[in-house]
């Protein structure tokens, strides 16, 4: 009986044994071990495309959100209905003749549109779902911060250096903000050379949405080196600015044009001669810059508007004064933005390029008064702006000190090859 018993008892331990060892084999296996097949899905716009049917399709003339809707099964009370719940959350009463809209149709037997999702801007777009439940919201997809480094070789123009570069030609008008008071850019030099450091906005990781700023350059011009890096002198103002390596500002109590870009097609010259009245001395006392009609004209620098007036000779014309010594005249406009007695910051927009009185073609004649004559602009030492704080000194070319040394880093281009690379990317840099 006794040994009967013993044997139960051990046939006992070894099932019980057993079955602990199981458990824990089941219940602590080795995750590594584990295969759990995951199947990834394909998500846009919140929604499995695994399970969808989708068409892109661009705005019409004539299309409207509901008329899109009834094209693809959705009847006018219903539709109704939906405009009504999402009125307060998203706008499609304004579709943008040929941008892109996408419908999202269940594949079951009986396909139904069950969502519009429309993309009137890169960096968002407007989700309608049409079942179930029904909502509208307006998503803006993250931005992305790239810091960025080119360089490039003056053949032609700037622009046309930017397009072959394969840089973001938005540079050219960055750089034409960051040097307007020192460099003509329709007076380079084949063979002048630049090197850049800036901030380029991405979405979806790759698609551009435009320049940021630009955080240092070099501009070599003539032989001359013109260095230029962002710093904020006000901090409660919030001015950004633009110093050399010296700390000196390369603003100017004057910008170099009253146009952005439009080259001088007629200088001051006392001594000019006209054909068409028989050869005589005829005085041009300003410069003229061609641009195409609308283009904006600038206010080179602060001042009062003292007269906004049409004459036979400068058609509509804005004249401002400065200070007791400086004045400027801007002739032939298309149309005036400013009234006598307004005051203007430089680089405000003051009327737009036409071709209104004595002119030939479209461009701004612009004059300029020093002590009350008339002068060559390009001839004027004219003053700087005013200059950075002892203080701030210190602290500008301690800020400076790294993107100078990353700036002289990059090669200078000698012949017709460009680099255009990221330099850094980081978490910080997403909006």
């Amino acid at each position: 009986m006794n040994k009967i018993f013993v044997k139960l008892y051990l046939l006992l331990i070894v099932v019980l044994f057993s079955t602990c060892e199981t458990k824990k084999r089941f219940t602590y296996a080795d995750p590594l071990e584990a295969k759990v097949e995951i199947k990834s899905k394909n998500i846009k716009y919140g929604f499995d495309l695994d399970q969808l049917r989708v068409v892109k399709k661009k705005i019409r003339r004539g299309d409207t959100f509901g008329s899109i809707l009834e094209e693809n099964g959705i009847d006018y009370p219903e539709v109704y209905k939906i405009l009504k719940i999402i009125k307060n959350k998203v706008n499609v009463k304004r579709l943008v003749e040929g941008k892109y809209y996408s419908l999202f149709f269940s594949k079951d037997s009986i396909s139904m549109l069950k969502a519009f999702v429309y993309e009137p801007q890169i960096e968002s777009y407007t989700i309608v779902q049409l079942r179930d439940s029904i909502y509208g919201k307006r998503v803006v997809k993250p931005i992305k911060i790239v810091t960025k480094q080119g360089n490039g070789l003056i053949e032609n123009s700037l622009y046309e250096t930017m397009m072959t570069s394969g840089l973001n030609d938005q540079l050219t008008y960055y750089l034409a903000d960051v040097y307007a008071w020192n460099i003509d850019f329709y007076r380079l030099h084949k063979g002048d050379r630049f090197k850049v450091i800036y901030t380029e906005k991405f979405v979806d990781d790759t698609v551009s949405i435009g320049i940021e700023r630009i955080k240092a350059a070099i501009f070599q011009h003539a032989g001359k080196d013109f260095y230029a890096f962002e710093f904020q002198p006000d901090s409660i103002k919030g001015i950004v600015e633009y110093f050399d390596h010296n700390a000196k500002n390369l603003r100017r109590a004057f910008l170099k044009a009253p146009v952005k870009f439009g080259p001088v097609t007629s200088r001051y010259n006392l001594k000019r001669r006209i054909a068409y009245y028989g050869n005589r001395i005829k005085p041009h006392r300003g410069t003229d810059f061609a641009a195409i009609v609308g283009t904006p004209i600038l206010a080179t620098a602060k001042g009062i508007v003292i007269k906004s007036a049409y004459s036979r000779g400068n058609g509509n014309y804005v004249t401002i004064k400065h200070n007791n010594t400086y004045s400027t005249q801007y002739l032939h406009m298309k149309r005036r933005n400013v009234t006598v007695e307004e005051w203007v910051n430089q680089g405000q927009i003051i009327g737009l390029v036409g071709m209104t009185g004595y002119t030939s073609g479209p461009h701004v004649c612009y004059r300029f008064w020093k002590n009350g004559r008339q002068v060559d602009p390009f001839k004027q030492k004219l003053p700087d702006a005013k200059p950075i704080s002892k203080e701030l000194k210190i602290d500008y070319l301690n800020a400076i000190a790294d993107l100078k040394t990353q700036l002289d880093c990059i090669s200078f281009s000698t012949e017709s090859t460009y680099i255009n690379s990221a330099i850094a990317l980081s978490n910080s840099d997403i909006q």
